[in-house]
């Protein structure tokens, strides 16, 4: 499994929590990438421009789900909602994480970074990353159900496809003043361009400056 690290600038403080409890919990042989946003970049990311690149890295194939945030994990989530073939939770408490995982097996996690950031913050922010990579992901649950469950998923990914653009169309209709702010991330651009999907790397090197 690829899972991919990034959260809004806004929240550049909590990005070595996230991927060290990333790095900790995830399933064995996997590859955990971090691409910040960290307090050290110069450019900073909004969580809209965030989803973006959110939905460049799973549309490509580059990673398998993406771990992110931002201050209320609400904006994110809405934002990568709104990206093709995105399917992101926003999961503040370990058990809506869990839950996420194994009824609506999606590609992607918000996490609400600016809240209660006290030590017990941290502590649930491990704990969360801990029950969504618990177990093998789509399992169904309760378990009791589990075969209407993963049925409804199905349904809705699909429906989801249907109603959405592709990937390429939707990027190629965005504006420059965000599409150039987007291929300024270079970690996340370089690594799409080498291991993506030749349709979304070719659209990426097509519009690089």
């Amino acid at each position: 499994m690829k899972i991919g690290v990034i959260q809004a600038s806004s929240q550049a403080e909590k990005n070595e929590l996230i991927f060290s409890a990333v790095s900790r919990f995830a399933p064995k042989g996997s590859q955990i990438f971090n691409f910040g946003c960290t307090a050290d970049e110069q450019q900073k990311y909004s969580y809209i421009e965030v989803s973006v690149l959110v939905g460049l890295l799973l549309a490509s194939g580059s990673v398998d789900f993406v771990v992110t945030g931002c201050s209320s994990g609400q904006g994110m989530m809405l934002a990568c909602n709104n990206m093709p073939g995105v399917l992101c939770a926003y999961a503040p408490t370990p058990k809506d994480a869990y839950l996420f995982a194994q009824i609506n097996n999606g590609n992607a996690i918000s996490l609400p970074l600016g809240e209660d950031y006290t030590f017990s913050g941290a502590q649930n922010l491990e704990n969360t990353v801990k029950a969504l990579l618990s177990e093998p992901f789509g399992q169904g649950w309760p378990k009791s159900e589990a075969d209407r469950k993963l049925k409804d998923t199905e349904l809705l990914k699909s429906i989801r496809e249907k109603s959405q653009v592709s990937m390429t169309e939707f990027f190629g209709q965005l504006g420059d003043n965000i599409t150039q702010k987007i291929l300024q991330k270079r970690d996340v651009i370089e690594y799409i361009v080498k291991h993506g999907e030749k349709d979304i790397a070719d659209l990426i090197k097509g519009r690089m400056i």
